[in-house]
Order: C-alpha cells, then structure tokens, then sequence
C-alpha cells in the first residue's frame, strides 16, 4: 500500500471578548498595499458571525463556486514536511540510546509512520493496522486494525496516517470516510472527517476514545504528553446547478444568493467524541467563541485541538477557532504558529482589464499561540508577511523574535525574489523589526535553516546560491556570504559546529538536475561557505528530498541514512559523514524490486529501516543483517 504523508488542514481558533469593530471581507478589486500586522477581534454575536460569514463568502465565490479559492474537505499531500533534529534519546531504564523522529526543534515531536521509545517500535501499516515490534527480541507483540474491513467494494471506513507515542500511550492521526465532509462539485458531498484516535499499548492495544470533526489535518505537534492538532475545515455550502444559466454573471447571482440563505451550522465544524465503552457524546462547536483576523475570506475555518496522551480519555479537544485559513505549523516548544501562505493568488487575476489581468502579489498570515501550559492554548498575536513560506522550516522563534523566509514576485506573479522578516510580538501584534531582501532574484526558495542568530537559505533556477544570514540584530538582520554551485539543497541540517549537512539534487550549469546528493558545507565563517565534500548518485531521487522525517543523522557515529530510488531499485543509501568527508557505507535493501524504504531509526548498535513490506535490522556499523520482520 502507499504510505499516506499527507496531513493538511486547517486549523479554529475559539477566544472570548467583544469589539466594536466589523468585519470586513478581504477585497478582491485590487491588489494590496502592504498592511499593518494583523490581529484578531471577536464576533460581537453569533448573528454577527454569520452576516461577515456570509459577506466574506460571497466576495470569494466565483460563477462556479468556490473552486480555485477553497479546496475542499480532505487530505492532499504537503510536499515539505517540516523537520530537523534526530537527536539522541535516553531510553527508560535499561534501554540503549535510540533516535527519534528528525524533527524541527528539540523537544516539540512531529506525528510520523514509526516512533520508538528504545523498547519498542510502534508503527502504522496496511493503512490503518497499528504494529508494536519488541525491538530487542526482534518480534512483533501486538497488532490492532484501527479503520475496521473494507466494505464489499473493498473501501475501508478510513484510514491512519500518522502518530505520536508518549509512554504507554499512541495517539494516531487518521480519517474517517463514514463522516460527512464538505460539498464540491456538482453538489457531490465529500465523505471525509478527521479523527483522532488513543491507544493504550501496556498489554494488548486496545483504544480509549476517538474524536472525529470536520477537515483535514493541517499537522500537530506534541510538547511532553500534550498533542495540539491543527485542523482545518471548510464550509457544507449547497450551491445550484448553474451550468444552464445564460452567463458568469447569472451564475455569480445564484452561488451568492445560495449563501444568504445558508444557516451558520453550515460554516461551524461538527464534532464526535467516544470513550471506551462505545458512548457518544457531540455538537458544533461554539460559536460565541470563534473570532477572526482583520481580513478573511470565509471559506475557511482553522482549529487548534488539545489532547493530553496520559489522560483516561480524549475528551472535548479544547478547540480554540478562528475564521482563517492555514497550512503551515510550526512550534517550538512554548510557543505555536500557523501560517496561510495564500499561495495561488499569485496565479489567480483579480481583475480583468482590457490591457492585461492583473495580480494579486502573495501574502502569508501568521498566528501565533502560547502553548508553554497543557491545557487550552492562548492566542497571543497575528501578523502578516510578503510572499510565500516554503515549509515549517521557513518560520523559526529565537530570543522572542520569529524569523519568516519568504519568496515573493511582483503583480503579474514574475520576478520572484526571496527574503527573510524578522517579526516581534508587540501586544496583539507581530510586528515587524527588520528584514533582508533581494535573495536569489529570478529563483524561489528551495530550502531554509535558522540556527541560533545565523539563518541559510538556498535558492535555485539554474545554479544553488547558499545565503548565509547574520540576524544577531533584529532591526538589521543582513546576508554576509553566499556560495554559489550547481544543483541544489532541499533539506539543510545541522551537524556540529561550523558544519551543515545538505541533501538535494546536483544539475548541470543550465539547471537539469541529475540525481540526488549529500554535500558537508563549512560555514564556519559566515561570510565564507564552503562545499567540503560531497555524493552523488545519478538519476536518483530521495523522498528525504522533500520530508525531511526521511532524514536520519546519528551524530555519535556520522551515521547518515536516507530513502534512494534509482532506475528502478530502490533501498537506503547508507554514509557516514566526517569532518571534511562524505563517505558511501552501503545500501540496504528490502525483499521486492520496487520496495521503498521510507524511514530508519537507531536503538542501540542497530539500523532499523522500514517500508510498507516490513521492518530490517541491520547492524548499524558494518550493516549486516541481523533479522527481517514482514508487516
């Protein structure tokens, strides 16, 4: 089966408090000056709600709906998932060291397809079977399906994706077909619903409780035994079958008057909770409690749930909404950001004159969340930056101060060009202190590392400019180095002082890429990168390439592990990397041809790799195999 990766969605943000200010519909007419950072405010009523639901609805929807603004309810893949440090792990008492999921920051973990606690490995297969492994006796000792069989056609009730592990308790991210989702075209409703699912492996894995609402799964984060989920949900809206009336602007009449009339249960995400004896208890969720940004569109709703991993049961979720959207997640512990990059308007006109259409220049808004206690988060502040982000890697807190790698382009959505902003909260707002622009014009963003008070980008079109930038100084953050070669980085990750680990794909001098490779960068003196050495396998590719939780970097040996497909064979390319060197160990290879290795981890003196055929161990010095497990 092919491994679901996906997990975008939106996210709600539930806050009290009145304003006297109204709501107003995000513009469509003209492009924007730059704005003021955003805020959030309050609905003065559930009345008010609906009317700047439906006002913001109606300016977005089109002769054909909403299609091209709003997606629909459901789970489409991310390309870059966001992750950055495998550290080391003390184990429980009498385990060995082991290697976690290669997150962003240290000490916020990231829902993936396998977690281990150095005892067990506890992964997801067949789409939905959770599989614990005894890691030392090399055995599996419990399995449960956690979507049911499939139905007649073969069509199962849902699907698991991804999971976070704390003790004796999983918390696995998935979907349920059975629940209603949102309606899209041709009034065909979208069966899909988020559901958050707990675990109790001690014994026998059994579950404790399910949560389901309405969306998709944006991404989620896990700080000590507490998990947020970032869902987001569209609205249920009904439109008419417009395809025999005379022209757009009949249409356009129908889609806007099918929105007066929608009551605010359309808009508002529907939830389902069920304890361990099978009771239900459900609703909507409040809406005296969902607030908005200055600007919004409403044809999206973006939630943050809360779920504690130690307790009896799920419960309520918390859910904290706002009418926004978002597909960017990013946490460092204390604090949580969600970021709507609105990355089609650069392709979407706003206007057509009888010269030229003309464009929206992208924005990306920001929220931010205190996440620091374990209960319900709190919405702090809300800003708004110039272009689009690349991932979750392109957003870093540090000293108080979030750092956004951007890529913008002008009003025609030509002459892309990259910067980095540098943002402090000041009351409710993120407001901006400095930035540095003018990063490889003519060229996008293909990856981003924020280290301390240093920050890396790498840009690319034809050669791989490597930026170094000095951001000790929020009001005058400035690039002081730049290395240009061929290819480029997609994932940068740090390995010890002065060294950076990048992995992407060599190109030729007009820019056609010919198969993946490692570099070791010294970037030791910031205004002198250097490339130290480098591998590369010819047409090739690595899904390390684009979801860095495919990365494995065991610094105590220079252990370097990623996923490689090559014409047709694929398996894990194994280095080991040195101060100045970039060395092949080997590769290991599962059972099948075509059987792609999606992830390693290190318990003790073993490699273990896995794939949707099975787990291997393999010794993780000389890599011979110590025992294969079939899933």
């Amino acid at each position: 089966m092919k491994r679901a990766f996906a997990l975008i969605g939106a996210m709600c943000v539930c806050l009290s408090g009145c304003t006297a200010d109204k709501p107003r519909p995000a513009p469509s007419a003209a492009a924007p000056q730059p704005a003021p950072a955003l805020k959030l405010v309050a609905f003065e009523s559930c009345d008010d709600l609906l009317t700047g639901l439906r006002a913001a609805a109606q300016e977005a929807v089109g002769p054909w709906g909403l299609g091209g603004i709003t997606r629909l309810n459901g789970a489409t893949d991310d390309a870059a998932r966001a992750a950055g440090g495998a550290e080391a792990k003390g184990a429980a008492p009498g385990a060995e060291t082991f290697s976690g999921t290669n997150t962003h920051e240290f000490g916020v973990d990231e829902p993936d397809l396998v977690k281990t606690d150095g005892k067990r490995i506890v992964t997801l297969t067949g789409g939905g079977v959770l599989t614990i492994v005894d890691a030392a006796a090399k055995r599996v000792t419990g399995e449960l399906n956690l979507t049911g069989a499939g139905d007649a056609n073969g069509k199962r009730a849902g699907t698991a994706t991804s999971l976070l592990l704390s003790g004796d308790r999983v918390l696995v991210l998935g979907y349920d077909y059975r629940r209603g989702g949102a309606i899209g075209p041709d009034n065909v409703k979208v069966p899909m619903g988020v559901q958050v699912t707990l675990v109790d492996i001690a014994g026998t894995p059994k579950v404790l409780g399910r949560y389901t609402t309405d969306g998709a799964i944006v991404d989620a984060r896990q700080v000590g035994s507490t998990a947020r989920v970032v869902v987001r949900s569209t609205p249920r809206l009904r439109f008419p079958d417009t395809s025999k009336l005379k022209d757009d602007e009949a249409r356009l009449a129908a889609n806007r008057s099918a929105i007066a009339a929608a009551p605010l249960s359309d808009w508002l995400p529907r939830w389902d909770a069920e304890d361990a004896a099978g009771k239900h208890t459900n609703g909507q969720f409040d809406c005296g409690s969902v607030s908005r940004p200055e600007r919004y569109s409403g044809t999206a709703m973006l939630t943050v749930l809360s779920f504690d991993l130690g307790g009896p049961a799920l419960g309520g979720g918390d859910p904290v909404t706002v009418v926004a959207d978002g597909d960017t997640v990013y946490a460092n512990g204390p604090s949580l950001y969600v970021a709507s990059n609105q990355r089609w308007r650069v392709a979407m006109p706003m206007a057509t004159t009888k010269t030229a259409p003309r464009f929206e220049p992208p924005r990306t808004q920001l929220f931010k969340f205190d996440i620091s206690g374990a209960g319900k988060p709190r919405y702090v502040a809300s800003g708004e930056v110039p272009g689009w982000l690349l991932n979750q890697y392109s957003m870093s807190e540090w000293d108080g101060n979030l750092r956004v790698a951007t890529t913008d382009a002008n009003e025609r959505g030509e002459q892309t060009s990259s910067s980095v902003y540098v943002l402090k909260q000041d009351g409710g707002r993120l407001a901006e202190t400095g930035h540095v622009g003018g990063l490889g014009k003519g060229e996008r963003i293909y990856s981003v590392r924020f280290i301390a008070t240093l920050g890396y980008v790498v840009t690319f079109r034809q050669t791989d400019p490597l930026y170094t930038l000095d951001l000790s100084d929020p009001a005058a953050p400035k690039a002081v180095g730049e290395l240009k070669i061929t290819g480029y980085s997609a994932y940068l990750h740090p390995a010890g002082a002065g060294r950076l680990i990048g992995v992407g794909q060599e190109a030729t001098e007009r820019g056609r890429v010919q198969g993946t490779q490692i570099s070791l960068f010294d970037v030791h003196d910031p205004a002198k990168p250097t490339r130290l050495a480098q591998h590369q396998v010819p047409k090739s590719s690595s899904e390390a390439e684009f979801d860095p939780h495919a990365f494995l970097y065991w610094p105590e040996t220079g252990l370097l592990v990623v996923p490689l497909f090559q014409e047709r064979e694929a398996g894990a390319l194994v280095l080991t990397v040195g101060d100045k060197s970039v060395t092949p160990a080997g590769t290991i290879r599962h059972p099948g041809q075509y059987t792609v290795i999606s992830r390693s981890l290190v318990i003790g003196g073993t490699l273990w790799t896995l794939s949707d055929a099975g787990l291997k161990a393999n010794d993780a010095v000389t890599l011979a195999e110590q025992g294969w497990l079939p899933l």
